[in-house]
């Protein structure tokens, strides 16, 4: 391998693009054409009756997911984002509840609960998994506390046991945001259901698919019906149940189709190899990567627990390697060919913004223009100043790399390749820095 780093006139790496991920296939087609001709699309009505629930597909699949990791209830939706909404309504959120949340994930787990007019509070995140830091947690509950969104972020499960056992301690409720994290278990039992519900994500980036969609899960029925009304018109069939915690849901139509549903229950049984292939390229990556000054890969995991490997995650440290986290970065992507898409990236520069420095919070405006619902609480005021959670500053900000490159069809030779240019740009720090580095000042 020519050492000399492709991005100060060397020979690159690699000059061949990432293969792509390809996610349908003969089962998804031929799933796909027998709703078509059947002519039924969607067999919902937002009505009591056959097809409150859905329709033939809908209903298999939501069964297949349940029964294949023993979950009590699933619930298919048109999208993850809708699912943390209506788990929202399920756990009865109300105008002024705090909820804490993750401030480093997508920001749709923190927004689910402004619908209802609760009040995201951000806990900070734990250096080494990325998940919530469960004294965090315990340090952001007040009397108006009414639930934890605990994500399990990159696909890595969060510290459950400590985060439902602070839960019960204080009477909280828990969603699990496993977005990334389709059959992934954490000591021994599957995320999502651990909590009182959570649910996965169906969107085209993730490990399966329906091009948009979500699913539920639960192991309570009335929180599993709840969820069933609210993606239902809930309003409209509600009547004769009995109880306020059926009978007072306002619902709306957060629906899967039949073909979305086909198309995913042929999906559901490919994530047993999709996850065994992550896991082999990941752990192949960790420890080609585990001896290079600067970096630090994830650290094991608890004893009955796996991961998805949505991404990889690694930790930087520029003042190990001499080298800013920007240069070493561009320096790595100039030894392989321009990206195709986000999946063919080698290697990005932190994750998202952390949330609460969004204009939404900054302001304390989310629905309307008095500030609603951060003035529900008269004589409380919410500060969503920056230094609210450094942990999470760090990482967006210095710490923090990702490579999406563990993935279906790659193989251990790509990682390979991945590792060598992350050894040759390191073994070439200084004098990267003096030109990279240099330039930037």
């Amino acid at each position: 391998m020519n050492n000399y780093p492709a991005i100060l006139g060397g020979s690159p790496v690699r000059r061949t693009p990432f293969p792509r991920r390809r996610t349908m296939g003969a089962a998804e087609r031929k799933a796909a054409l027998e709703v078509l001709d059947s002519d039924n699309l969607s067999s919902f009505f937002g009505s009591a009756g056959e097809f409150f629930l859905g329709g033939e597909k809908v209903r298999a699949f939501e069964n297949a997911w349940a029964q294949k990791y023993g979950f009590g209830h699933a619930i298919s939706v048109n999208s993850w984002t809708s699912g943390l909404t209506v788990a929202i309504g399920a756990i009865g959120i109300e105008p002024g509840d705090e909820i804490i949340c993750s401030p480093y994930t997508m920001s749709a787990s923190a927004t689910c609960a402004l619908f209802y007019g609760g009040i995201p509070i951000f806990a900070d995140i734990d250096a080494e998994t990325f998940c919530l830091d469960p004294v965090a947690v315990e340090d952001a509950i007040t009397p108006r506390t009414k639930a934890i969104v605990v994500v399990h972020l990159f696909g890595r499960p969060a510290e459950l046991d400590a985060i439902c056992g602070i839960a019960h301690r204080h009477g909280l409720r828990v969603i699990e945001d496993a977005a990334q994290a389709p059959g992934v278990f954490y000591r021994g039992r599957p995320v999502g259901a651990i909590g009182d519900l959570g649910g996965f994500s169906l969107n085209y980036h993730k490990h399966i698919h329906t091009g948009e969609g979500g699913m539920i899960v639960t192991n309570d029925a009335i929180l599993a019906r709840r969820c069933q009304l609210i993606r239902n018109h809930g309003e409209n069939a509600s009547e004769g149940l009995e109880g306020a915690a059926l009978s007072n849901v306002i619902g709306g139509n957060y629906r899967l189709t039949e073909l979305q549903a086909a198309i995913g229950a042929a999906q559901l049984d490919r994530l047993n190899a999709c996850l065994i292939t992550r896991t082999l390229l990941a752990d192949h990556l960790g420890r080609r990567l585990a001896a290079i000054p600067g970096l630090r890969i994830p650290p094991p995991l608890s004893a009955g627990s796996t991961q998805a490997h949505y991404v990889y995650p690694i930790k930087y440290d520029a003042a190990i390697t001499g080298l800013s986290r920007h240069s070493f970065v561009k320096a790595v992507l100039a030894e392989f060919p321009i990206p195709e898409n986000f999946e063919g990236t080698p290697l990005t520069e932190g994750y998202v913004r952390p949330l609460y420095l969004n204009s939404i919070y900054q302001q304390r405006i989310a629905i309307g223009a008095k500030g609603f619902p951060f003035n529900c609480n008269p004589g409380v005021k919410y500060s969503y100043l920056p230094g609210l959670c450094p942990v999470t500053e760090r990482m967006y900000e210095r710490e923090l790399l990702l490579t999406p490159l563990v993935r279906e069809p790659l193989t251990k030779t790509d990682m390979d390749d991945l590792a060598d240019a992350i050894e040759k740009v390191i073994s070439n720090a200084s004098s990267l820095a003096a030109v990279l580095d240099n330039a930037e000042r």
